[in-house]
């Protein structure tokens, strides 16, 4: 998940904000808010090693959504949780969708791909199916 193991994941979430000279209390606000989307308000302080699995995840996710971009692309967000976990994540990539945010997935677990809109199939290079949402 790319998380800083001595940051927090307040301070995860924080960082590319700080790079990006957003003011800090408009910064405190974004990070607090995504932390809260995808549930973790209340474990914004602890750090990568206290987190599991699948609250790692969801710190990257805060992490993406926090500076509000206008396309989210997760390349395997389920591909190293447990199904329960994979579960959590999915329903909070569906949230975040329906939210407006558009989320562009990469994944080869058929199960992940059935709960997208629109789901394109790549074989060989070449789109070999376009079903779905085109809206």
């Amino acid at each position: 998940f790319n998380l800083l193991p001595k940051l927090t994941a307040y301070e995860n979430v924080e960082l590319p904000l700080i790079y990006r000279n957003v003011p800090h209390k408009e910064r405190k606000k974004s990070v607090e808010e995504s932390l809260r989307l995808v549930g973790l308000e209340d474990r914004m302080h602890h750090r990568p090693s206290e987190l599991s699995g699948g609250q790692q995840q969801r710190v990257a996710i805060a992490r993406a959504i926090a500076g509000s971009p206008p396309l989210l692309l997760a390349d395997e967000p389920t591909g190293a949780l447990d199904s329960k976990t994979g579960i959590e994540v999915m329903d909070k990539m569906k949230e975040l969708n329906a939210l407006g945010h558009t989320i562009i997935i990469i994944t080869h677990d058929l199960s992940i791909a059935e709960q997208a809109k629109r789901v394109i199939r790549i074989q060989d290079g070449r789109i070999v199916e376009d079903r779905g949402s085109r809206a």
